[in-house]
């Protein structure tokens, strides 16, 4: 295994189709972008999981959408996980790495700092959020909290808002290298069967989790059939294969799907990404009075502000934002 061989497949997402099946899908590598995501922030491990395991759903999902599209991925709980929150931005122009970033919001005091990480989410709501253009409306899709893992939220999603039967299958980790270097790595696989072979559900309810639908709701009994042997093989994928290196994504997937007749398209490159800048913050205040910053302004006479994503810190004259900002200091830091 060569470090060229490693570096052309880390941080990619790779779309195929399994021809004889009906099944589309993505195969997913993090390597640098969940390190520069986690890195960020001194998350307990529970959290630490669930922030990987939103990046890793958003990059797989959000590689569907079209160039300069946003997706954002938003799960909110009563329980001590409160908001974990990861944004896709898919690149401007073909070729160059989309960009992802994630943060979560968690209650210290409740928390189970080395605990299963699903349960302390508690109920609440799964959302993804797509946004085409500046200053119009995103769409909105919202499910609950459901199953076992963000993965099983996700796939009820893709039942309910599109009634769509879609597995992930997902694993991620810390590795170390020679001589010592820790990093972050992760691998997944997105099955998807195509909507053309899905019939129209009606009726109320389904097999799933508190009435919702499943997979098996949506497909008919051939369908059925092709989706079970692909979620078999899926089955005997191994953690190692996953995440790589020594795997490439294209021998993964004919070593897994090679009776399917696998079909594979142009890698999707990632990379970590925050598009927060003292401008944007300039931006977000200029709705609020002279009164409402000064409400704003610390001690030291100052309106500062964090970036939650990337820990950018950005510190400002209050006479310079604002509905009645006289005009830009040029302090930030």
């Amino acid at each position: 295994m060569t470090l060229g061989s490693q570096i052309a497949w880390d941080d990619t997402i790779l779309p195929f189709q399994l021809d004889n099946s009906d099944i589309r899908g993505r195969l997913l590598r993090l390597d640098g972008a969940l390190d520069a995501i986690l890195s960020q922030h001194n998350y307990p491990p529970a959290i630490e999981a669930l922030v990987a395991e939103a990046a890793m759903l958003t990059a797989m999902i959000g590689q569907t959408i079209k160039q300069s599209w946003k997706l954002s991925l938003q799960i909110r709980g009563d329980g001590p996980a409160r908001l974990i929150a990861t944004d896709y931005y898919a690149p401007k122009v073909a070729g160059e790495p989309a960009e992802i970033r994630a943060y979560a919001s968690f209650d210290e005091e409740r928390l189970d700092p080395t605990g299963p990480s699903f349960p302390q989410i508690g109920k609440g709501m799964f959302a993804i959020l797509i946004q085409q253009n500046e200053g119009k409306q995103p769409y909105k899709g919202i499910t609950p909290i459901a199953g076992n893992s963000l993965s099983d939220c996700a796939q009820a999603y893709f039942a309910q808002s599109e009634q769509l039967p879609t597995r992930f299958h997902l694993t991620f980790g810390k590795s170390v290298w020679a001589g010592g270097q820790e990093g972050w790595r992760a691998g997944g696989v997105m099955l998807q069967h195509m909507p053309k072979a899905s019939p129209h559900v009606t009726g109320e309810g389904g097999s799933g989790e508190g009435g919702l639908l499943a997979p098996a709701d949506l497909l008919t009994e051939d369908d059925s059939e092709n989706w079970s042997r692909a979620n078999i093989l899926l089955d005997s994928v191994e953690e190692l294969e996953l995440v790589g290196p020594s795997v490439q994504p294209t021998e993964l997937l004919v070593r897994l799907f090679h009776e399917e007749a696998p079909r594979v398209y142009d890698p999707q490159p990632l990379s970590f990404g925050c598009p927060c800048s003292e401008e944007r913050v300039r931006e977000s205040l200029s709705i609020y009075s002279d009164r409402d910053i000064g409400h704003m302004t610390n001690d030291e006479g100052r309106v500062t502000a964090d970036c939650q994503f990337c820990g950018a810190h950005y510190d400002l004259d209050p006479g310079t934002v604002g509905k009645d900002a006289k005009g830009a200091d040029g302090d930030s830091a």
